[in-house]
């Protein structure tokens, strides 16, 4: 029998969360500038105040913030009221950072939750404020001489404040702007030409950069730029340069390099200094349209050489607003505007997609998908069918007339493909060093991912659940009937499945509803416990579990003998029932008493539901025609 101990936590990827308090301190001490920088931080604000570390005043100063600039700043002094005044909680503060859900909404969240998985970030490097005024002005003096007065009057007013954040990997002891005061916050949008912090050279900054094109934001993937690929992510969709420019309304413009800006400075100005690469794809099609212009117009051949050595030397931007115009007039701005409609039609759809488990078929496969167990197509057994649990790539290999099936392609989720909801950020793949749970290769981890995480009967997760041998049930020992009692050797087969294999041997007879009332609950003592487990199950919000005197007012005035679950289930454990007619009498007995008490109100409803499932059970257990 397959026991799984509360302590387990199925749920969290973690691992490295054995690091000490002092070294998450540490890492967020060193993070909270690009955490600030996050876009739509609300979620993220709502999850740290819903497990108190954060006060609800301060929740509701950032809460009121409308700028990006207001927002960045307020999200920083969040993160570092939570360092001064909160670093005993420091592993409950990064569990709640790294949960599936926000890390599904924040990219940045990915990166840093990354790399302490990989281990980039090193925790050993020397910290700057462990130096003493001493040693500091000794180290200044054999750096820099001459300048160590200077430097010292700056350092009094740095020590003010903790706020002030300098990234080792940014500066070293020995350069100059280690040495730059820093009074204004890093995230603010000014940048002065020739500072050298432009945010496009900071290491955090490596692969991703935040644009602005008229009042839309976004953020820039400096990979995918160069390939001519959708580059640019805003408001939860992807868009190359050119849509980008018509989302934000600035189609007029013409010229994404002048329109899009990364703190103010053009993009034109990042790729001329060789800090990005202009998409190659764009320069052809620029040189294929100017030559369909020039078939287009009549022109002599002197007037033809002149205007491509000029096209050449000075006038490609012009040239591409032209191009784009032309597009414009041949259909380019229908498609443009149609793929941005389809986008934001996606976008409204993604409603049906934020459930913790999403409704996945497979040609003729049907199975739920729960989004907390999705890793890799190979790791992580989050797809879950009656019979079994499944990684996405077991789920389709399972379909009979796939021979060469792909899971990101054949596996659909509201007529979407995987390979869809990856893209939009709504599953989220796990790197191929990721060491959670998840991607696990170790025995008992495998093994876990066979079950349910949830007792089958409560639905709930707290303390230890018995795993069964057969299908991916999992229930408390108490919720199970019969209850397990300790630990059995061998394989254990949990109540449902053992009445699934009796009825295939059972030789098929039909009885009269008469016969099976009368019958001796002795004889069908397993019939009994299934479907009281069947009724269990079926009350999700729990109303007919416990006493209703105890928990429903003036319940007593109104009903002389009441009767619910609980009570079923001890007079059958002890006995009291003779017959199949006494043990259906009391579940009659509840719904009487439900429809008595609530007449046709939500509760009422709720009862008559159930007495209609526990009829067709009945008639089906018992071969009843």
């Amino acid at each position: 029998m397959k026991k799984r101990g509360h302590n387990v936590e199925l749920m969290e990827p973690l691992n490295f969360l054995t690091r000490t308090t002092e070294e998450l301190l540490f890492f967020l001490h060193r993070k909270k500038t690009e955490i600030s920088c996050i876009e739509q931080p609300h979620r993220l604000l709502t999850q740290l105040r819903d497990h108190d570390l954060v006060p609800e005043k301060l929740f509701d100063n950032v809460k009121k913030m409308r700028s990006r600039e207001q927002k960045e700043k307020g999200i920083y002094e969040v993160l570092d009221w939570v360092e001064k005044n909160k670093p005993q909680y420091m592993h409950q503060f990064w569990r709640c950072v790294f949960e599936d859900h926000i890390l599904q909404l924040y990219p940045t969240l990915r990166t840093l939750r990354n790399s302490l998985l990989d281990g980039t970030f090193k925790f050993d490097e020397k910290r700057p404020d462990v130096e003493t005024p001493a040693e500091e002005e000794k180290s200044e003096g054999k750096a820099e001489k001459g300048k160590e007065k200077n430097y010292k009057r700056k350092r009094s007013k740095d020590d003010r404040s903790t706020e002030e954040n300098v990234d080792p990997d940014l500066s070293s002891a020995s350069t100059p702007s280690r040495k730059k005061p820093g009074k204004q916050p890093p995230f603010s949008s000014l940048v002065k030409k020739g500072d050298k912090q432009e945010i496009w050279k900071w290491p955090i900054y490596k692969t991703h950069l935040p644009v602005t094109c008229g009042d839309k934001e976004g953020t820039l993937c400096r990979d995918k730029m160069p390939r001519g690929e959708k580059c640019i992510l805003s408001q939860g969709h992807w868009f190359t340069l050119n849509d980008f420019e018509k989302f934000a309304g600035k189609e007029k413009c013409k010229n994404w390099k002048l329109s899009i800006c990364c703190r103010n400075t053009p993009l034109m100005k990042l790729i001329e200094e060789e800090h990005l690469q202009c998409p190659p794809m764009e320069r052809r099609k620029r040189t294929c349209v100017q030559k369909n212009m020039n078939k287009l117009f009549t022109v002599s051949s002197s007037e033809s050489s002149s205007e491509d050595s000029e096209t050449s030397s000075s006038s490609v931007e012009e040239s591409d607003a032209e191009n784009f115009q032309e597009q414009g007039w041949r259909g380019g701005r229908t498609e443009i505007r149609g793929r941005v409609e389809e986008e934001e039609e996606d976008v409204a759809d993604l409603s049906v997609f934020q459930a913790p488990s999403l409704p996945v078929t497979c040609v003729s496969l049907t199975g739920t998908l729960y989004k907390y167990r999705f890793a890799t197509g190979i790791f992580g057994k989050c797809i879950r069918t009656e019979e079994k649990w499944f990684s996405p790539e077991e789920f389709v290999k399972q379909e009979p007339t796939l021979t060469d099936g792909h899971w990101k392609k054949d596996i659909l989720c509201h007529g979407k493909m995987l390979n869809f909801l990856i893209k939009k950020k709504i599953l989220c793949e796990h790197l191929p060093l990721c060491d959670c749970q998840n991607c696990s290769i170790k025995k008992e981890d495998l093994m876990a991912q066979n079950n349910d995480d949830e007792c089958y009967i409560c639905d709930s997760e707290e303390a230890d659940l018995v795993c069964c041998d057969e299908c991916p049930r999992a229930f408390h020992s108490q919720c199970h009937l019969p209850a397990v009692h300790g630990d059995s050797p061998g394989e254990w087969i949990c109540t449902f499945c053992v009445f699934r294999n009796s009825q295939q041997w059972r030789v098929s007879s039909n009885m009269s509803e008469q016969e099976a009332l009368d019958a001796p609950v002795s004889q069908y003592r397993l019939h009994c416990h299934y479907l009281l487990l069947c009724v269990y199950r079926e009350d999700i919000q729990k109303v007919f579990v416990e006493d209703p005197r105890q928990t429903v007012p003036r319940y007593s005035e109104f009903i002389s003998q009441p009767m619910w679950l609980d009570r079923i289930k001890q007079k059958l454990e002890s006995g009291e029932y003779q017959t199949v007619r006494a043990f259906v009498s009391d579940f009659q007995l509840i719904f009487s008493n439900c429809r008595t008490f609530n007449r046709d109100n939500v509760f009422g409803r709720m009862g008559a539901r159930l007495k209609k499932m526990f009829e067709e059970e009945f008639k089906k257990i018992f071969s009843i025609q």
